[in-house]
């Protein structure tokens, strides 16, 4: 695989890039996800030694078998995997994914004296992964909405993707898992059952500071009974709706697609007119994040 060198269009192309203003906000959000996320390290994490996974997992690891600075550790990993990028995945690529593997690990130092202004108490650890499920996932969502990371293993992830075809979330998922098992081999399994739930709560979180909550419900109902529906949906809970044909995959028959998107507090009222009206309708509702546009 040959090595991608930094050419002066490179260069100047991301030069141009920086200077918009859109992106400009995205590094602001980067830098306050970094430091958001090495606050929750070293105030929840380090102290439990709850191994999550990443080059911070790592770095809890090697902070207590070897007594190494676990921002130090986090540094050397991130830059190692930087110079990966920039070899592999090009300068493009690691232009920010060095600004974070240098600024996160900094973070990592500068809030470590937290543990000794904020006090907190260790003993429920149930508390502790939740909380710290709950903060990791909002500084990490934000990090995800700038489309950007913050280095080290992910970069790995990358590079399998792009040269060998390895889908990104199952490597990732092997290497975290590896991670946070050599934790547990450490610090006992009970911290491995604390780190699922953590990385459970941390995902869904991700997902609602990304997505947003859910405020509407989108029902796609299938009914003989297409006008009367219409019509309950229309005038009586005083929604619009759009019909629209299909054909169904199995017996090639043509069908008609009534879609409408309600509050979720209307949710019961929609299905329990339906039933009303046809108990044969077949429909599936999904969550409707946004709503653009319309009548």
């Amino acid at each position: 695989m040959p090595m991608k060198y930094l050419e002066g269009s490179s260069v100047k192309e991301l030069i141009e890039k920086f200077k918009d203003k859109k992106e400009q906000k995205k590094i602001i959000m980067l830098i306050v996800s970094l430091f958001f996320s090495a606050i929750v390290y070293n105030l929840f994490l380090l102290p439990v030694n709850l191994v999550t996974g990443g080059a911070g997992g790592i770095a809890t690891i090697t902070n207590y078998v070897y007594d190494i600075d676990p921002a130090l550790m986090i540094l050397l990993i991130s830059l190692t995997c930087a110079l990966l990028s920039f070899m592999y995945l090009g300068p493009r690529v690691t232009a920010v994914t060095l600004f974070a593997s240098i600024l996160y690990p900094a973070f990592v130092e500068l809030t470590e004296p937290l543990t000794t202004i904020v006090q907190i108490d260790y003993s429920d650890m149930f508390i502790i992964t939740i909380f710290a499920g709950v903060l990791n996932g909002i500084a990490n969502g934000l990090m995800y909405k700038t489309g950007y990371n913050n280095g080290g293993l992910p970069v790995i992830s990358q590079i399998l993707e792009k040269y060998y075809k390895i889908p990104i979330a199952k490597t990732s998922a092997i290497m975290n898992t590896a991670v946070v098992l050599i934790g547990g081999v450490f610090f006992g399994w009970t911290n491995v059952m604390y780190a699922i739930i953590l990385i459970y709560l941390n995902t869904i979180i991700i997902n609602k500071v990304l997505l947003g909550i859910s405020n509407n419900k989108a029902f796609y109902i299938i009914t003989s009974e297409e006008a009367r529906i219409k019509d309950y949906i229309i005038k009586t809970l005083g929604h619009s709706v759009t019909v629209f044909d299909v054909k169904g995959g199995f017996l090639n028959k043509k069908h008609k697609v009534v879609l409408t998107v309600v509050p979720t507090r209307e949710y019961y009222k929609v299905t329990e007119g339906i039933k009303t009206i046809d108990k044969d309708a077949f429909f599936v509702v999904t969550d409707s994040y946004e709503v653009v546009g319309g009548k």
